[in-house]
């Protein structure tokens, strides 16, 4: 039961990943004058799935307040590595991202760092 907070922390990190990577997708590119670059920032600021984003980095850090009071953290923080197997799963495809096979070697290795460390 006590690994829901670490669970809970890396759905709300990569929600948030994804949330954003969405929206700016969605935006269009970053305008080049400094004037259009901050309106186009604030105005992505104001948008409702950024704010949840920032919501759900805000929940996730009182998630890992959680599990940090389970686990020490030596045993816990291997499994933020997970935020990127997940995050580059969903950007393959959700956005077309490329899979190259030296990706998937870093995934494997990521995997495997995971429960070498957390037994440990």
């Amino acid at each position: 039961m006590n690994y829901l907070y670490i669970i809970a922390t890396i759905a709300l990190t990569v929600f948030g990943q994804i949330a954003i990577k969405m929206q700016v997708l969605k935006a269009g590119a970053l305008p080049a004058a400094g004037s259009d670059k901050l309106l186009f920032l604030f105005k992505l600021l104001l948008n409702p799935w950024i704010i949840a984003a920032f919501a759900a980095a805000f929940l996730a850090s009182v998630t890992w307040m959680g599990a940090m009071s389970k686990f020490q953290l030596s045993h816990a923080y291997p499994f933020m590595a997970l935020n990127f197997v997940i995050v580059l799963g969903l950007s393959a495809w959700l956005f077309n991202e490329p899979m190259s096979v030296t990706r998937l070697a870093g995934v494997a290795l990521i995997c495997l760092g995971t429960v070498v460390a957390a037994q440990g």
